[in-house]
């Protein structure tokens, strides 16, 4: 078990002294009771590529495992609060437990993996990347993603992928209301029902090229749903270009 120290860790000055990383096998553990965000941030930030690392009593805390940047591989044991793994850039964060609002906000690359449920704006504005949430996610799932793949294991809430503009969202539950409101390219998979699309979104036809590329997001979140079983749903290209009949 870790204890970090605070004026190693400062989270500003680039001069502070990196962590002693261990060996790739070994797993470097931290203990958040009691112990500021902030620092194990710092620490997991400045860590070296490849090494693991294990946070446990999160307890709910916000923003943790924020702006990791090296190939490491985070475990977080437990419940996080807000905008936890946000602005994640290599790598991989599992939390065991359940995620607040922004879980993996602004992603760019790398993994995220939770095990339970996520509340609203999962992997909102993401850029690329893979988000994985093994239960349900809340309203406004993947808002205005650039690029980010979601893999959702049960159901999402209203207002999902609005305003989407790049990658695919797969959801093997059920979505809530004005799914892809206002959306652009990105692509959604629905298993289950669909209370309403939004603006501009419709159904579309399931070709080869989609079944293949479901069947590799689906195995790449350890999941063996059938591609077949789900809708597509995209942009019917109207909303976003200009047609002077919308002109005030």
């Amino acid at each position: 078990m870790v204890t970090l120290d605070s004026t190693q860790y400062a989270a500003a000055p680039a001069a502070a002294p990196a962590p002693t990383s261990p060996p790739a096998a070994s797993i470097t553990t931290i203990d958040l009771a009691g112990q500021d965000v902030r620092v194990v941030n710092a620490a997991v930030q400045t860590a070296e590529h490849g090494t693991r690392w294990r946070i446990q009593h999160p307890a709910g805390k916000h923003n943790v495992a924020v702006g990791i940047t090296s190939a490491i591989d985070v475990t977080i044991d437990g419940h996080v609060g807000y905008y936890a793994a946000g602005m994640h850039q290599q790598g991989s964060v599992t939390i065991n437990g359940n995620a607040g609002v922004g879980l993996a906000e602004n992603i760019m690359s790398g993994t995220v993996h939770v095990t339970g449920d996520a509340s609203q704006s999962a992997a909102a504005t993401g850029h690329g990347g893979l988000v994985v949430i093994d239960g349900n996610a809340g309203a406004r799932c993947g808002i205005s993603m650039k690029g980010v793949d979601i893999v959702v294991g049960g159901s999402i809430g209203h207002m999902s992928a609005f305003m989407a503009q790049a990658g695919r969202l797969i959801v093997c539950g059920d979505a809530g209301e004005a799914l892809g409101d206002s959306i652009y390219e990105t692509r959604i998979y629905v298993q289950g029902t669909v209370q309403s699309l939004g603006a501009d979104c419709i159904e579309k036809p399931m070709r080869d090229e989609h079944l293949a590329e479901l069947a590799e997001l689906l195995l790449a979140a350890g999941r063996d749903d059938d591609p077949a079983a789900f809708t597509r749903y995209g942009s019917a290209r109207k909303l976003y270009h200009f047609n002077v009949d919308n002109a005030y």
